[in-house]
């Protein structure tokens, strides 16, 4: 029998809590019996949520937590005084061992945090990022930093390259993947002074298939299968690919509605358009991975719906059986 993935949700995080938190934790387990979720939040409202489904008890744990950090609150702050949020909770259960890892739709900035001051880096990793999957032409690609380290060094850039290339090989299954930094141009001489620092070391490192500048257009046609940046730059990129998404999903349906002839021709195309729309859904890749920390930590929009709190906690699957830290930890040593 496979060893069982615990994975702690914090219930109280993001828009759409507890309602859609606990609808997506529901159908990751009802989807895998390998997944044991732990469902941190105010136990009376958790309890009323899951009194909806039907799921196997034993799969399902109720965590009590009396607080929850909201966005606006100061990150540091909020993690140091609310010990009882369920955020701060999650974190415990994953820094004592209890859970493999964590899926949380808050606050960004405490997340950040209480990766770094309560699971802890893995020794010799100088920054963890945020690294999520997006859709491209010719399938994912891993993003990395887009969140966690708006001012990053060229060293910090040569580990996300290398965590990322772990994890693309092990949990996404690419072998050798290709490693590109965004850049304003393909020539070496152009970027700003970190692209330009850091363009030689990426080229120096004999562990990764680096190929080069890789410019925001030719992301999502799938330049390269790790695009490596800071998190500036990085955040930037990744709201602009979902912004245009959406923008280009509402265009498209307005389209289609527009006439009697072109709604008959929707009803045509409509399977095959609903599959290419559903590749291009963030929410189907689930959450962006803290990489780096003594345990996994996974961050999902703000506004997360069912469908990507289930695909993050079905990720862990994965990062656990795949040993992900334990490759990164023989890939980073403590001397660089």
């Amino acid at each position: 029998m496979a060893e069982m993935v615990n994975v702690a949700v914090d219930a109280m995080g993001g828009d759409n809590a507890p309602g859609e938190i606990v609808k997506g934790a529901v159908e990751a387990v009802n989807a895998d019996k390998r997944i044991k979720v732990f469902l941190v939040g105010k136990q009376d409202a958790v309890e009323a949520e899951l009194s909806i489904y039907q799921y196997d008890p034993a799969q399902v744990e109720v965590v009590h937590a009396s607080e929850v950090i909201e966005t606006a609150e100061p990150p540091v702050v909020a993690i140091r005084t609310k010990k009882d949020s369920s955020l701060v909770k999650c974190m415990k259960l994953v820094k004592e061992g209890t859970c493999d890892g964590m899926v949380t739709a808050g606050s960004t900035g405490a997340t950040l945090v209480g990766g770094h001051l309560l699971v802890g880096r893995i020794k010799g990793v100088e920054r963890s990022p945020l690294a999520p999957l997006i859709p491209t032409e010719k399938g994912i690609c891993l993003l990395i930093d887009c969140g966690a380290n708006v001012d990053a060094r060229s060293s910090h850039l040569v580990q996300f390259a290398k965590m990322g290339s772990v994890y693309m090989e092990s949990v996404v299954g690419v072998k050798n993947p290709t490693v590109g930094i965004l850049n304003i141009g393909a020539e070496e001489e152009k970027g700003n002074a970190l692209v330009k620092e850091t363009f030689p070391l990426l080229k120096a490192c004999k562990d990764i298939n680096f190929i080069g500048s890789v410019e925001a257009r030719d992301v999502t046609a799938g330049a390269a299968d790790i695009v490596v940046c800071e998190a500036f730059v990085g955040n930037v990129l990744l709201k602009s690919i979902e912004g245009v998404g959406r923008t280009m999903i509402k265009m498209i349906k307005s389209g289609l509605m527009s006439s009697f002839k072109s709604k008959m021709g929707a009803l045509l195309i409509k399977p095959a358009l609903k599959k290419t729309l559903k590749a291009f859904d963030v929410e189907e890749y689930g959450g962006a991975p803290m990489l780096g920390l003594n345990g996994l930590v996974v961050k999902t929009h703000g506004s997360s719906k069912a469908v990507e709190i289930k695909n993050s906690v079905l990720q862990c699957i994965a990062f656990k059986e795949q040993k992900i830290n334990e490759k990164i930890k023989a890939r980073i040593s403590p001397e660089e």
